[in-house]
C-alpha cells in the first residue's frame, strides 16, 4: 500500500498497487506547493511515514508539539481561537526521501514538521488552506491512520 496526495486536486489516495483501495478530500497548503523551510508550502515528491501519533485517543484532541493537550476541540474551543493552527485527532509525520528535494538542509519535510492530519469540522476540505500540512476531515485521518504503518510511502504531486 501507498499514499497518494494531488495538490492540485486536493485528494488523498489510499491505493495498493494501482488500484485505488478509498480516497478523501483533503486542504493542502494555501501557498501552494514548494519544499523550503519557511514557506508554508507542501513539499512534493516521494516521502515515507516516519511516525503515526494519537493511537486511540478521541476524535478531536488536539495536539501541540505532538503531544495531546488534554483538551478535545468543539466548536467553543475552536471559536475561543480560530486563527490557531489546529492539529487534531491523529499525526502521520512525513520524511522526505529525496536529498535534495525534500529531504536534509532546508527543504527537509520532516524538520518542516509536515504532517497528515485532522483539523476541526469548519475548516473546508478542498481547498487550499493549511500552513503546509496535509489536513484531513477527523474520522477519515482516523480510518487512514489505521490502514498505514510506519514506512509506508507517500507521493505528493503538485
Amino acid at each position: 500500500m501507498w499514499i497518494e496526495i494531488s495538490i492540485p486536486e486536493q485528494r488523498l489516495r489510499l491505493m495498493e498497487g494501482e488500484h485505488c483501495l478509498r480516497e478523501w478530500p483533503v486542504s493542502t497548503a494555501r501557498n501552494g506547493p514548494g519544499e523550503r523551510e519557511g514557506s508554508g508550502c507542501t513539499p512534493r515528491g516521494w516521502h515515507v511515514i516516519r511516525a503515526r501519533i494519537g493511537e486511540g485517543m478521541p476524535l478531536g484532541t488536539v495536539f501541540r508539539g505532538r503531544r495531546p493537550t488534554g483538551e478535545i476541540c468543539d466548536s467553543a474551543l475552536f471559536e475561543s481561537d480560530p486563527a490557531r493552527d489546529w492539529i487534531l485527532t491523529r499525526i502521520l509525520w512525513l520524511s522526505g526521501t529525496e536529498p535534495g528535494v525534500n529531504r536534509l538542509g532546508v527543504v527537509d519535510s520532516m524538520r518542516r514538521f509536515i504532517y497528515i492530519h485532522g483539523c476541526p469540522d469548519a475548516f473546508p476540505m478542498g481547498v487550499p488552506r493549511s500552513a503546509g500540512c496535509i489536513r484531513m476531515r477527523n474520522e477519515a485521518v482516523v480510518e487512514l491512520f489505521d490502514r498505514v504503518p510506519v514506512g509506508t510511502r507517500v507521493h505528493i504531486r503538485g
